[in-house]
C-alpha cells in the first residue's frame, strides 16, 4: 500500500512548489513532485543548510495498522547495512494515526536521490537504439546487485527478503553502481505455511506487493503445506539478469498482450531470445535462476560464486 515503485523516484514531474518541511529541526524545499501513489508521494527536496538534494517520502497513515506498517519500513532500512543498498538519511513522524477519531498521521523518510535515476530508466534508452550493454559491464553491475541482495538475505537475527526486486527497484549511483532501493516489501525471508489461511494471506501480499513480472512461481499459488524462504528473490534476479541482457524481463511481454503471467511463469516460458549476442555461460547464469522448483533455485552465495567464474572466464578471453 506504501511502496511506490522507484521507477517514479528519478523522474521529474512539472511541480511548481516552495512548499517547506521541518524533519527533525532541518529545514527541507520541495523542489518538484516526484512520484505519488494512494496514501504516499515523494518529493525531491533540497536542505537549507547544505543544499544537497533528497527524495522524501511522506506516508500518510489513517490507523494505527497504517502506522506500524509504514514504520516497519523504517526498520527494514536500518537493518541492512551495505553500498549496494539504500540507507536512510533521517524520518520523523508526525501526529497520531486513530481511525476511531477520523485522525491521521504522516511519515517523513528522507532518503538519497540518484540523479542516474534507475536501471529500467537506463535500459529503457538502450532498447530504443537497440544497444545491448556488453557482457563484461552488465556482470560487473550484476554482481553489485548480488552483493546488496547477499547483506539482505543474510541479515542478523534472521534472513530477510526483499520480495519486490526489479530494474525499477535498483538505482545507479553517480558512479554507476547499483543501488537496491525500495525496502517497503522486505520482510522475513523463511516463512512455514500451515494451512489454507497461511497461503491465502501470503498470495494476497504477494499480490499487491511484488511486481508480477518478477514474481517467482511459488507466491504465484502459494501452497497449503510448504515452505517460503529468500529464494524467492533469486527468481526476481534472474528476470533482474534477462532484463540488463534483452532490456525487458521475460514475462513483460506477456503481460503487455494481455496472456497469463501467471501460466507462463509456472511453465517455465523464459526464451532466451534465439538472437541473442551473449554467451552460452551468460544464458546459463540466467536459467541457474529461473528455475521453477524453489528448492532446485540457488542461495545468492552460489549465484555471486557464478558470477565471479563467468567474469574471470571473460577476462582470460581478452
Amino acid at each position: 500500500m506504501h511502496s511506490i515503485g522507484w521507477a517514479l523516484i528519478i523522474k521529474r514531474g512539472c511541480f511548481c512548489s516552495k512548499e517547506t518541511l521541518h524533519i527533525n529541526g532541518c529545514r527541507y524545499t520541495v523542489r518538484e513532485r516526484l512520484a505519488q501513489g494512494g496514501f504516499s508521494l515523494i518529493d525531491l527536496a533540497e536542505n537549507g543548510i547544505t543544499h544537497r538534494s533528497y527524495a522524501i517520502k511522506r506516508i500518510t497513515c489513517h490507523s494505527l495498522d497504517d502506522q506500524n506498517i509504514a514504520l516497519r519500513e523504517i526498520e527494514n532500512y536500518r537493518k541492512i547495512e551495505s553500498p549496494h543498498v539504500i540507507s536512510i538519511v533521517d524520518y520523523e513522524l508526525k501526529g497520531q494515526a486513530d481511525i476511531v477519531i477520523n485522525t491521521t498521521s504522516i511519515l517523513f523518510i528522507v532518503l538519497p536521490y540518484y540523479k542516474h535515476g534507475s536501471l529500467a530508466d537506463h535500459l529503457q534508452l538502450r532498447a530504443r537504439k537497440q544497444d545491448h550493454m556488453p557482457e563484461a559491464q552488465i556482470l560487473q553491475i550484476f554482481l553489485g546487485i548480488c552483493e546488496g541482495l547477499r547483506a539482505i538475505h543474510e541479515s542478523k537475527p534472521v534472513p530477510l527478503a526483499h520480495r519486490d526486486l526489479k530494474t525499477a527497484n535498483i538505482c545507479l549511483s553517480d558512479s554507476f553502481e547499483p543501488i537496491i532501493v525500495d525496502l517497503g516489501s522486505m520482510t522475513e525471508a523463511r516463512m512455514q505455511i500451515c494451512g489454507q489461511s497461511d497461503a491465502q494471506r501470503l498470495q494476497d501480499e504477494a499480490e499487491e506487493r511484488s511486481s508480477i513480472v518478477y514474481r517467482a512461481p511459488e507466491l504465484f499459488t502459494v501452497k497449503t503445506y510448504c515452505t517460503i524462504d529468500e529464494r524467492t528473490d533469486i527468481w526476481s534476479l534472474g528476470c533482474v539478469l534477462y532484463a540488463m541482457c534483452f532490456f525487458n524481463s521475460p514475462f513483460d511481454p506477456i503481460y503487455e498482450r494481455g496472456d497469463s503471467v501467471a501460466l507462463a511463469v509456472l511453465s517455465g516460458n523464459a526464451n532466451i531470445p534465439e538472437d541473442s549476442i551473449y554467451t552460452e555461460d551468460m544464458h546459463e547464469l540466467i536459467k541457474y535462476m529461473l528455475r521453477i522448483d524453489p528448492m532446485e533455485r540457488p542461495f545468492i552465495y552460489s549465484v555471486i560464486e557464478q558470477t565471479h567464474d563467468l567474469i574471470h572466464k571473460l577476462e582470460g578471453r581478452v
